[in-house]
């Protein structure tokens, strides 16, 4: 029996290629491998100020462009946090073994927690045991994460470690599967990650005009002041993108044209805009048909919500049994 795979997404806005690149590509190359439960975890989305009337439009929105980028209902489980009410029954047990100290340590903590100065939720510091009830709910063996989120993998074990010292072996320690690309920077300020929170982002479902305005006035390498300036393809985020969406053949032309000035900025960037709406415009596509459908994707949600409520009442008989609160 292939071993169960855990990841979710926040659906806190437009899903961008920072996401795409960075978790949903991966995602989907390990259905095959895994048998794989993705979830749009709004309870997380909700430790940051959003709108009320407008949840339900991006869960829906964060489950079509999963769909569209390859997350298959028939290969894999879909479904929202919020409709299986085991996630936050196992998270306050997990709040039990969970020391304060390691909380306050996190490092998303610390850097959230600036954008709420006046007032830190509680649900900001104990995110990461609601992330290990995600996880653990279900038996993870397998999260796949991006280098930022390691060490809230590594929390997620050390609580699976503690309760099972506790109460007996109940959850096995989830080991992280690395997404194969870094980090995805912003095209205004490559020293920032594409984030929705700083503003920087190329949605998924953006339109080709904006997407291309976005390219075509994305930082390059510092050292090409003019035209005929030979420049240094590592150093430069739109070269960078180029590894994700273009071809070798587009990647070596571009490489050999920048170091010796034979093309220009602006060329590299018109390659890189096409092979990316090679990729993107079919999602947008799909996306916006699937929007068209809601009943469809709350369907699938549905589906997907039923298949993890067994499981994560199996799951909890047999923590509150070993717990003593049956």
């Amino acid at each position: 029996m292939a071993k169960r795979l855990f990841s979710g997404i926040q659906p806190s806005g437009d899903i961008h290629i920072g996401n795409y690149l960075g978790a949903i590509r991966n995602w989907v190359s390990l259905i095959p491998e895994y048998e794989c439960i993705y979830c749009v975890v709004d309870y997380h989305a909700i430790t940051m100020f959003y709108e009320p009337a407008e949840m339900q439009e991006l869960i829906l929105n964060a489950a079509a462009v999963n769909i569209a980028c390859g997350i298959d209902p028939e290969k894999c489980t879909l479904f929202v946090q919020s409709h299986v009410p085991e996630h936050t029954e196992l998270a306050w047990i997990l709040n039990t073994v969970t020391p304060l100290g390691d909380l306050q340590r996190m490092t998303q903590f610390k850097e959230k927690a600036k954008q709420q100065e006046a007032s830190v939720n509680a649900g900001l510091l104990n995110y990461p045991v609601l992330m290990a009830a995600d996880i653990l709910l279900y038996k993870g063996e397998a999260v796949p994460v991006g280098e930022d989120q390691v060490q809230h993998l590594e929390i997620t074990r050390e609580i699976a470690r503690r309760f099972n010292t506790r109460y007996g072996k109940i959850f096995p320690e989830p080991q992280e599967r690395l997404t194969k690309a870094a980090r995805i920077m912003g095209l205004d300020d490559p020293s920032k990650k594409m984030s929705k929170s700083v503003g920087n982002t190329i949605g998924l479902l953006e339109d080709p005009e904006s997407i291309w305005e976005k390219v075509r006035t994305g930082v390059t390498d510092p050292a090409r002041k003019r035209r005929s300036d030979p420049g240094n393809p590592k150093k430069c985020n739109i070269f960078h993108l180029h590894q994700y969406f273009s071809n070798q053949d587009d990647i070596k032309h571009v490489d050999k044209g920048c170091r010796s000035a034979s093309i220009g900025c602006l060329d590299c960037k018109k390659i890189l805009f096409e092979r990316m709406m090679a990729t993107l415009n079919p999602i947008r596509e799909h996306s916006l048909e699937l929007m068209s459908k809601p009943g469809q994707v709350w369907n699938i949600l549905r589906r997907g919500a039923e298949h993890c409520s067994k499981i994560a009442a199996a799951n909890m008989k047999e923590v509150k049994k070993a717990m003593g609160l049956l």
